[in-house]
């Protein structure tokens, strides 16, 4: 069996997918970056995971195409061997963020593609290669992460195909569950809140007035480091009788108060 854990991080290459890569790398696991754009940028995460004691490549990929997730996870077993974690972090939101009743069916396709059917087919593809390592004795167990959103429960009007492809993501979550406990392996979601990101940059101004308000009990943004934390307990598996669980990292924003 090789040394090191290996791990395939979708959308790693900035914000909240980097935070975790480096974590993970921290961790000793060996991972593979996917981004779809900025190869500098994932290169950058690279050099943080190599500094970070852990080993890394960068590979572009889509995840809404069929031929680039096969073209992902055979590279991953080509360069290391293994596959221990799968992290569905790769995500956009929607186009030009219009009205519902203005809504576009092109931003629809495009959000739909990256934020669920890549997921879906991508941890359908990875579990089948998880069983059969198992069952080969080559890897003892397997992690499969999805990033959500505090999206997947909150509406947001003018972002209906963001909110929609989130909470199809959640039930996604709980259906690989149930699939694969019996495979040993463990599938779980991390919903983040209002993270600092390249994705929430054009919103700064209203959610800066929003955290002085209190509109979430812990006072401050979120950072990728406290997503990349709570993934990082998964994955070191520190929840042995658990799955399909949701973690909240949205600073108390999904408690209901009166």
């Amino acid at each position: 069996m090789a040394e090191a854990r290996v791990a395939i991080v979708t959308g790693g290459s900035r914000g909240i997918g980097r935070g975790i890569c480096v974590e993970l790398g921290r961790l000793g696991l060996a991972v593979l970056v996917n981004y779809a754009s900025r190869p500098d940028a994932a290169e950058e995460t690279v050099r943080q995971i190599t500094a970070a004691g852990g080993k890394a490549i960068a590979l572009k990929a889509d995840v809404g195409s069929g031929a680039d997730r096969r073209a992902l996870v055979a590279r991953t077993l080509d360069t290391f061997g293994r596959l221990d974690v799968l992290v569905n972090n790769a995500g956009i939101t929607s186009q030009g963020r219009k009205d519902i009743l203005e809504a576009s069916e092109e931003s629809w396709d495009l959000v739909f593609d990256t934020n669920l059917k890549g997921p879906f087919f991508l941890s359908q593809r990875v579990a089948n290669e998880m069983i059969r390592q198992i069952g080969a004795g080559s890897i003892e167990e397997g992690k499969i992460v999805n990033i959500s959103s505090v999206s997947h429960y909150a509406v947001s009007v003018n972002r209906a195909d963001y909110c929609m492809s989130k909470a199809a993501v959640s039930m996604m979550t709980r259906l690989f569950a149930q699939r694969l406990a019996g495979e040993k392996i463990g599938v779980f979601e991390v919903s983040p809140g209002v993270i600092e990101s390249d994705m929430t940059a054009p919103v700064k101004e209203k959610y800066d007035r929003l955290i002085a308000e209190g509109f979430w009990p812990i006072r401050r943004w979120g950072r990728p480091a406290d997503v990349a934390k709570a993934v990082a307990a998964i994955v070191e598996g520190y929840f042995p009788f658990s799955t399909g669980d949701v973690f909240h990292i949205d600073g108390g924003f999904h408690i209901r108060t009166l």
